[in-house]
C-alpha cells in the first residue's frame, strides 16, 4: 500500500514545499491550511500518519491533536514547531505525539521522525496480528483440551462399565460352573446355589441395563413448575411397603414456606428414590448386624427454603454408615458396596441430575451411625415461553 500522510500548515508555502518532499520519500500528501478543515479531511480519508504545525489560527495544532487522539488512538501525529515552541512542543509529547520537527525542517530530521511513525505503525501491526493469532491458538487448544478431556471421559466411563460387566459376567460363570456340578452330581443343593448365582447375576446385569437406559434420559430435562415436596410424599409412599417390612420409622419433615419452584420434577423423583432406597438398604444391613436399640431404625426426610430461594432435600439415616474412603467415592462412576444387588449408577444418576439443575450435593456419615445426603437446588428462571403464571 501507498504510504499516506496528512500535512497542515497556514502557510502555503511550507505545504508545497513539504508536499514535494514527502512525495520524493513515497508519501501520497493529503494537505489541510488549517486544524477543522485537517479534522473533516482526517475524518474522511484516517490517514496513519499527520504532519501539522502547532500554531495555526482557530483551532491549533494541539487541539488538533486532542481531537485525532481521541478519535483514533493509533494515528502517529509529528508536530512541527518554529522557533521559540520548544515548550510547547515538549508539552505535545506527553499528549501522545509521537515526535516533533522544528521550523525550517531539515529533510534528515523529518524522515527519522517518519520512520518511527512507520515503526510504530508496524510494531502496534505485529502486536496485533500476533494477539489474534495467540487467541485463536488458545481457541484451537481449548478445544484440544475439551476433546481430550471428553475422550478421557468416555475412556474412563467404558473402562468402569466393562468392569462391571466383567464382573457380572464372571458370576454368571461362576454361577453356571456351580449349577454344571449340581447336574453333573445329581446335588440338590449345588443345583439351588448355582441357580442363585445365576439369578442374582441376571438381576443385576438387567438392572444395570435399566440404570443406564435411565442416565441416558436424565439429560432431557422437563423442568415445570410444581411443589418441591410433592417428589418427597411419592417417594415414601413408594417405600413405605418395603419400609414397614423392614421394621424402618420414616418422618417427613417437609417446609410448608417453599411455594412452586421450576425443576423437572421427574428427575427429582429419581434423586430422592435413589437415596431413600440406600438409606433402607444401609437401615436394613445395620439391623442384621445389630441388636436391642440398634435395630430400632429409621428414615428423616426433610424439606426446607434456603436464603435466595430454591430448595433443601435432606435424607437421614441412623444405618450402617459409611467409611470415610467408601464416602470419597459414592459419586464415582459404577462404584457400589451392594455386591451382586448394585449397579453402582444410582448415585451417578443422582448426581447427574442435580448438576443439570445448576444444584448441588453432599454426603456425611460416619460408620455405625448413619449418614445423611443433602440436595440443594437453586431457583431458576424458565425462558419466556414457560407460563409464569404456574407458579402460584
Amino acid at each position: 500500500m501507498t504510504k499516506r500522510v496528512l500535512l497542515v500548515d497556514d502557510e502555503a508555502g511550507i505545504r508545497k514545499v513539504l508536499g514535494i518532499s514527502l512525495g520524493d520519500m513515497g508519501y501520497a500528501v493529503e494537505t489541510a491550511a488549517d486544524g477543522v478543515e485537517a479534522l473533516e479531511l482526517f475524518r474522511k480519508t484516517r490517514p496513519p500518519i499527520v504532519l501539522t504545525d502547532i500554531k495555526m489560527p482557530g483551532m491549533d495544532g494541539i487541539q488538533l491533536l486532542h481531537a485525532i487522539k481521541s478519535e483514533a488512538p493509533e494515528t502517529e501525529v509529528i508536530m512541527i514547531t518554529g522557533h521559540g515552541d520548544l515548550d510547547t512542543a515538549v508539552m505535545s509529547l506527553k499528549y501522545e505525539a509521537t515526535d516533533f520537527v522544528s521550523k525550517p525542517i531539515n529533510d534528515d530530521v523529518l524522515e527519522i521522525a517518519l520512520r518511527r511513525s512507520e515503526e510504530r505503525i508496524e510494531m502496534r501491526r505485529q502486536i496485533r496480528a500476533y494477539t489474534e493469532n495467540l487467541e485463536q491458538l488458545v481457541e484451537e487448544k481449548s478445544r484440544e483440551i475439551v476433546e481430550a478431556e471428553k475422550m478421557a471421559a468416555v475412556g474412563q466411563t467404558v473402562a468402569d462399565l466393562s468392569h462391571a460387566i466383567k464382573n457380572i459376567a464372571g458370576g454368571l460363570k461362576g454361577g453356571a460352573f456351580v449349577l454344571e456340578k449340581g447336574i453333573e452330581l445329581d446335588d440338590k443343593e449345588y443345583l439351588e446355589q448355582g441357580w442363585r448365582m445365576l439369578k442374582g447375576n441376571v438381576d443385576k446385569i438387567t438392572k444395570l441395563s435399566l440404570d443406564l437406559l435411565d442416565y441416558a434420559r436424565s439429560a432431557r430435562m422437563n423442568p415445570a413448575w410444581c411443589d418441591p415436596n410433592e417428589p418427597v410424599r411419592e417417594v415414601a409412599d413408594t417405600l413405605a411397603m418395603r419400609m414397614a417390612e423392614n421394621a424402618i420409622h420414616l418422618t417427613l419433615d417437609l417446609a410448608s414456606d417453599l411455594g412452586k419452584i421450576y425443576v423437572d420434577p421427574d428427575a427429582v423423583h429419581r434423586c430422592l428414590l435413589n437415596l431413600a432406597s440406600n438409606a433402607v438398604d444401609a437401615c436394613k444391613a445395620a439391623a442384621a448386624n445389630g441388636g436391642g436399640a440398634r435395630a430400632k431404625k429409621w428414615i428423616r426426610m426433610e424439606t426446607a427454603r434456603p436464603e435466595g430461594g430454591g430448595v433443601i432435600y435432606r435424607i437421614i439415616d441412623n444405618g450402617c454408615g459409611m467409611t470415610p474412603e467408601v464416602k470419597d467415592k459414592i459419586f464415582s462412576s459404577f462404584f457400589t458396596t451392594k455386591g451382586v444387588g448394585g449397579s453402582g449408577i444410582g448415585l451417578m444418576l443422582t448426581k447427574k441430575i442435580v448438576d443439570e439443575h445448576g444444584g448441588e450435593i453432599e454426603a456425611t456419615s460416619r460408620e455405625g451411625e448413619g449418614a445423611a445426603f443433602t440436595i440443594r437446588l437453586p431457583e431458576t428462571i424458565p425462558d419466556a415461553r414457560s407460563p409464569r403464571s404456574e407458579r402460584s
